[in-house]
């Protein structure tokens, strides 16, 4: 299994060292970057999606759990924090673990452990439906609806059924939580529902009555997948 990538959250530098050092003593972990606060951290997110989040819950402005309940996609979080008092709550945002400093190595190591087997786990759980954050809405979304989904720099065009919706998301990270087995990326800008696709007329493939490009990096995955559905003699 590739690596977990992962950044850590927390105000205190110390925190911060020893979270690192613990992450640096495991294989199947990398730190990709260090916050001291959840705005920093966002930003990177945008446009570096990640599988965990070693995350501090009272920090200066918005607290761990507060920013938490805000990300249009969330990755796997394990909490780390000196108060127990926010154990249900945490747990109640689907973490894979909480942890109370001091952390010791080995409950870390346990926690990270839990969220690799998740991960591991994650390609063959099956959802039927995601929830995206459109403006000030949380819009549940059903897979089945979408047909394809446009990238436009910082934001993402979703075309479903009858209506599309606006999202501040980039395409690589709604491509992240999505079943690969169902969403196919045919170009830099585009990734669509295969089940969606009515026809492909040289570089480009028909969704919604709308002619998509097919990208050259991108035609010999799609290809393959139609073929094994093509019917032969």
């Amino acid at each position: 299994m590739k690596k977990l990538n992962c950044i850590i959250i927390d105000d205190e530098p110390v925190a911060r060292k020893v979270l690192g050092e613990f992450a640096a003593q495991l294989p199947y972990l990398a730190v990709c970057g260090q916050f001291e606060n959840t705005g920093r951290a966002e930003t990177h997110l945008h446009d570096h999606p990640v599988d965990l989040i070693l995350l501090d819950i009272e920090m200066p402005k918005v607290s761990g759990l507060d920013w938490l309940k805000t990300l249009p996609v969330k990755p796997m979080v394990i909490l780390c924090t000196a108060f127990p008092k926010y154990a249900l709550e945490g747990y109640e945002l689907d973490i894979i673990d909480y942890l109370l400093k001091p952390v010791a190595f080995h409950r870390f190591e346990k926690a990270v452990q839990k969220a690799r087997d998740f991960a591991q786990l994650k390609p063959h759980r099956h959802t039927d439906f995601l929830f995206v954050r459109c403006e000030k809405r949380i819009e549940k979304l059903e897979l089945a609806d979408i047909h394809f989904i446009e990238s436009l720099g910082n934001y993402v065009r979703i075309h479903l059924s009858g209506r599309q919706l606006l999202a501040y998301l980039t395409l690589k990270g709604i491509e992240s939580q999505l079943p690969a087995t169902s969403f196919v990326k045919v170009h830099q800008s585009y990734l669509i529902n295969f089940s969606k696709i009515t026809a492909m007329e040289g570089n480009r493939v028909v969704v919604q009555d709308q002619h998509l490009p097919v990208g050259r990096n991108f035609r010999e995955d799609l290809m393959r997948l139609i073929d094994q559905r093509m019917l032969k003699r």
